[in-house]
């Protein structure tokens, strides 16, 4: 296989790995522990947490050393922190756990994006949204797989043993995946650590303080704000509806799998078309479906919703990487990417929690309302302040 396909291969397993851990037996695994709502929204957002002050470290370091030393690190957490499971006793020791499996995809998200970036300067778009769809197949089994594991309401067990056995064998096809070295890993063995270092930070200054990359960073975050609310509470919910785990899975699958489906043909037609309209559209459209969500109480119809809210997803972050590159003035793709996630794990950190906060005061329709809102002030607001980037060249 192309060096392309076996770093799509090692992410579809790495988040595969990932999102088992947390979908569906995340939620139901720390009410066991005996956590409120509330409790779970903190301990749902610790692993994102880490990326808000991982994801731009790590795609600095990945343009200096290289790709490949990057990825191996996450990897090597996605294959040790699933066994970590099997010894949590009390919610603060979930906490914990949660933070250090966080640290894996807050360095491989924008390292492998970046990665991507280095060998597709045309096709960009569609690139990007074809590697994120290898890595929506593994969300998109997780879910299901995840729920048929949970063998009873206290017995998690089996669940994050597959998670270590998926984690254990992406990091054995990272160690032999070749990568183009990517960043100025070359230059820095022969010009000095220093100068590198001093170019890598005038690139990392001109990702910081463009506002229209800050800007689409700030749209990613509010999806993933949603999305966190929905990955977190929709299995709650359903379970108060009177669904059990095994009908909740294919919900969270059944959302993924149009995401990962969709993505890169909203990838393709946004290279072709422009970005700004795929972003606010999805936003929209992520923001009627996340609103219904609590109003349903037929198994389908909550499905349906699901699915609308995936192809929202699929129409948003098939266009934000793809635009931060293009706004990206220097080559410095892994500092661009790091930005992006972090911004983006501020969100995917505040969804699980204000979701939470406000589910516990409230109740879940207020809730899901209040995330829909920010989504559609959102989009209005992207349209009116991000100007259309130049195509990209051959």
């Amino acid at each position: 296989m192309t060096p392309f396909l076996w770093l799509c291969l090692m992410g579809g397993l790495a988040i595969f790995s990932s999102t088992m851990s947390k979908n569906p037996a995340l939620p139901l695994f720390a009410q066991h522990l005996g956590a409120t709502e509330a409790d779970i929204g903190f301990i749902a957002a610790a692993s994102t947490v880490v990326g808000i002050a991982t994801s731009v470290p790590a795609g600095v370091l990945s343009d200096l050393y290289g790709r490949k030393r990057a990825i191996l690190a996450s990897t090597f957490v996605f294959a040790s922190a699933p066994f970590l499971y099997l010894l949590v006793r009390s919610a603060w020791q979930l906490a914990l756990v949660r933070v250090y499996h966080g640290l894996a995809t807050a360095i491989l998200g924008p390292v492998a994006l970046a990665a991507v970036a280095d060998a597709f300067q045309a096709r960009r778009g569609e690139s990007m949204a074809w590697y994120s769809s290898a890595t929506l197949i593994g969300r998109l089994l997780a879910p299901t797989v995840g729920g048929f594991l949970i063998l009873s309401p206290n017995n998690f067990n089996f669940v994050y043993l597959a998670c270590g056995m998926a984690g254990l064998a992406a990091m054995a096809i990272a160690a032999r995946t070749p990568l183009a070295s990517g960043g100025t890993p070359h230059r820095a063995g022969r010009r000095g650590l220093g100068a590198a270092g001093r170019q890598l930070a005038r690139g990392l200054g001109q990702v910081v303080v463009s506002r229209d990359i800050l800007i689409t960073g700030l749209m990613e975050a509010v999806q993933y704000l949603a999305y966190g609310c929905v990955e977190v509470y929709l299995p709650l919910y359903a379970l108060q509806i009177g669904l059990a785990p095994w009908q909740i899975g294919p919900l969270l699958t059944t959302q993924v799998a149009i995401t990962a489906v969709a993505k890169p043909l909203m990838g393709r037609l946004s290279d072709r078309w422009g970005r700004r309209l795929p972003i606010a559209g999805g936003l929209v459209l992520g923001a009627l479906a996340l609103a219904a969500m609590p109003q349903a109480r037929i198994y389908l119809l909550l499905m349906a919703l699901a699915a609308l809210f995936g192809l929202g997803v699929a129409m948003v972050t098939s266009s934000t990487s793809p635009l931060a590159s293009e706004l990206c003035q220097t080559r410095a793709y892994g500092s661009a990417m790091g930005v992006l996630s972090s911004i983006k794990d501020v969100g995917h950190a505040s969804g699980p929690i204000v979701a939470g906060l406000l589910a516990t005061s409230f109740g879940y329709s207020f809730a899901f309302a209040a995330v829909a809102a920010v989504l559609v002030v959102a989009a209005i607001g992207f349209l009116l302040s991000v100007a259309e980037p130049r195509p990209a060249g051959p």
